[in-house]
């Protein structure tokens, strides 16, 4: 049995990764991951559609998990239960490849302004994915936009603790959409 090798899009994340750190992400062209990673720029476009995608791309399986998780979830139950559905649809995204490159994607993303803003673009669509798809359940448009943003903080939340303790993300985004909702209640009492 041979040896197991990374496909061409987890070998252009690596080389991109290995590029960004070792001189910059303005300094790197797509020319320069491709080689690195031994294959050919049109190849690298086959896969993404520019050199900020590398960083982000999955954004679209993303969305239509975060969508179907919410559409999914039980008639019954409330906006932040499907928002919990969402975030459990979307953990099986959350690999041990992605978080062994997560550490450096992140330190790529914030020494870049454009890649801030992306990453900030990115946080804006799944909300607005979340937001959708509980209006299509019947939502008001305030009860789902506060829903969804609790949400976002819940994703962002449980990416941090994910990042530092690994383990199934399922159960992390869980527990960060717990405590994000318990803080909610609490501001609701200090009132």
């Amino acid at each position: 049995m041979g040896r197991w090798e990374p496909d061409a899009r987890e070998r252009l994340v690596r080389a991109a990764l290995d590029l960004f750190c070792e001189q910059g992400y303005e300094n790197t062209s797509v020319a320069q991951i491709a080689e690195r990673a031994g294959l050919t720029k049109s190849t690298y476009f086959r896969h993404f559609r520019d050199k900020r995608e590398v960083l982000f791309g999955g954004q679209d399986q993303l969305l239509e998990l975060l969508t179907s998780g919410i559409i999914g979830a039980p008639p019954s139950v409330g906006p932040l239960a499907a928002v919990e559905a969402a975030l459990v649809a979307i953990a099986v995204t959350f690999t041990e490849e992605r978080l062994a490159n997560a550490p450096r994607r992140q330190a790529v993303i914030a020494g870049t302004d454009e890649l801030r803003e992306r990453d900030a673009l990115k946080m804006a669509g799944f909300a607005r994915a979340m937001k959708d798809a509980l209006r299509q359940r019947g939502v008001s448009e305030l009860d789902a936009d506060v829903a969804a943003e609790l949400g976002v903080l819940a994703v962002r939340r449980g990416f941090d603790r994910w990042l530092e303790d690994g383990g199934d993300f399922a159960e992390v985004a869980r527990r960060a959409l717990e405590e994000v909702r318990v803080a909610a209640a609490e501001l609701q009492g200090a009132e």
